[in-house]
């Protein structure tokens, strides 16, 4: 950066101090982190406290599957963006899978609309998908002869669960506020609506999408303990054993039986003890939809990437240093014009000169920056994208001190982990400086690519929940009607 001026060269170092996370601080969110996982699996929220710590909600889902199970299954998975609806065909072949899919893309107006509108169009959804890959004919015998596609329903949003078909929603995170959900059960909800279109569909499990992926990822790699998500939120799930909960105990099941926890871990550290956060993390918190909460999500998660970016640019444009002077920034000064993407492709640009992050700049902001312009915001891209790697690690690292795991697979989804350069590396360097492995030896917690969680995770759990049912364990299911 020998071409920076030095006002320009004393903001980076500033933004190097705000968004640098050390090793010592690392270690010190991994330690609270561990702290309040412990905490969340305990406690029994009120309304008024039950957002300050990770609910650690557990899934009902009881057990790995083992391979072997068989049958077509539709899963529908709601996320942050898109709506997709998936058949899924468990062949005989141990952790084989067949799958045909659909994505309907989520209306923005949705995002803020009434609960009525929403399960209407999802409803709407899942018709337009099951007349187009089955035979009318084949649909009205199903009516007929109550028979019913099992569906698990990938929900990924906070909902506290006493059965695997019921859950309640916590609060909505990921830029939703839709009104009428929250505190309703989803799962009649999504009943009601597949009823009144009288649709052969019968909701065997409500599953959120990190468990999802724990599941389908131990189908095809049994080393695999942990599922994580980095994408629009973040969040994790793994195995725990029912008498490490003492939120259930009064179901009085067996200490011994493993239980899928998903701790919706956005929720970290509300109460801020440990958190490095910048003055730009507070305006992000401040002007979201639920101030206070997704503390942890808040700084790690895409949605949010682009716009601390967004942010820093515009105070230095006003306040700093004059960055873009004498330029028209009204594109920028937009809330959430920017997403993680626009990183991505400044952090991707191959060319010395910056050539492409000129360009970019022109293209959606109509700005013309100058060279040592280009270079701080290259180098702001880079430290954002590194603090919310090496961030993540501390997530998976806090469930790996608290079961004791020193050695596993995790398996991650979300475009942030599968589309954000370099983040794997970072949050893998991050990894081995919390937890201290030897240099020159393979990382013994290795995060990889999960397999679709979502889509295959959610059938395998509504195969799960049946073979359950079958065998007399019904544990957290509450209408097994239509189920066998």
């Amino acid at each position: 950066m020998a071409d920076v001026p030095k006002d320009l060269l004393e903001q980076i170092k500033e933004l190097e101090r705000l968004f640098t996370v050390d090793q010592a601080k690392l270690k010190e969110v991994t330690e609270h982190f561990v702290k309040e996982l412990e905490k969340g699996k305990s406690f029994q929220p009120s309304l008024t406290r039950r957002e300050l710590i990770p609910p650690m909600n557990p899934t009902w889902v009881m057990g790995y599957p083992d391979g072997y199970e068989t049958g077509t299954f539709l899963a529908l998975d709601m996320g942050g963006t898109n709506l997709r609806v998936c058949e899924i065909i468990l062949p005989e072949e141990k952790g084989e899978f067949e799958i045909i899919q659909s994505k309907y893309r989520m209306p923005e107006e949705l995002k803020t609309g009434d609960s009525e509108e929403l399960w209407e169009y999802i409803a709407d959804c899942l018709q337009q998908f099951i007349e187009y890959h089955h035979e009318l004919e084949d649909l009205e015998q199903m009516n007929s002869m109550n028979s019913k596609l099992p569906l698990g329903f990938t929900f990924s949003f906070p909902a506290t669960q006493d059965f695997i078909d019921h859950g309640v929603l916590q609060r909505w995170t990921k830029g939703f506020d839709i009104s009428g959900v929250e505190g309703k059960d989803v799962a009649s909800l999504f009943e009601a609506a597949l009823e009144k279109r009288n649709l052969p569909i019968k909701l065997s499990a409500l599953i959120n999408d990190t468990t999802g992926t724990l599941i389908a990822s131990h189908y095809t790699d049994e080393t695999m303990q942990i599922g994580c998500i980095f994408g629009t939120g973040c969040n994790a799930a793994y195995m725990e054993n029912c008498g490490s909960v003492p939120k259930i105990a009064h179901y009085n099941l067996p200490p011994d039986m493993p239980i899928a926890i998903n701790c919706e871990y956005g929720a970290f550290d509300n109460e801020l003890v440990v958190l490095p956060r910048t003055p730009f993390d507070v305006i992000i918190d401040n002007d979201s939809p639920r101030p206070g909460q997704q503390a942890f999500e808040k700084m790690i998660a895409g949605l949010y990437l682009g716009e601390l970016f967004r942010l820093v640019l515009v105070d230095l444009h006003d306040n700093r240093c004059g960055l873009f002077e004498n330029q028209d920034i009204g594109k920028l000064r937009k809330a959430y014009s920017l997403d993680a993407s626009f990183l991505s492709f400044i952090e991707e640009d191959p060319f010395e000169n910056l050539s492409e992050t000129s360009e970019l700049f022109v293209t959606e902001l109509s700005i013309t920056a100058s060279k040592p312009e280009l270079e701080l915001c290259r180098r702001l891209a880079e430290l954002i994208g590194t603090r919310a790697a090496r961030l993540s690690a501390c997530g998976v690292a806090a469930i790996c001190k608290k079961k004791s795991i020193e050695n596993c697979r995790v398996g991650a989804d979300g475009s942030v982990f599968n589309k954000y350069p370099h983040f794997k590396t970072r949050g893998a360097q991050a990894l081995r400086e919390i937890l201290d492995w030897p240099q020159g030896r393979r990382d013994p917690v290795d995060i990889r690519a999960a397999e679709d969680g979502s889509g295959v995770g959610a059938a395998l759990i509504a195969a799960l929940t049946i073979k359950r049912v079958k065998a007399g364990n019904l544990a957290g299911i509450r209408n097994t009607d239509g189920m066998i």
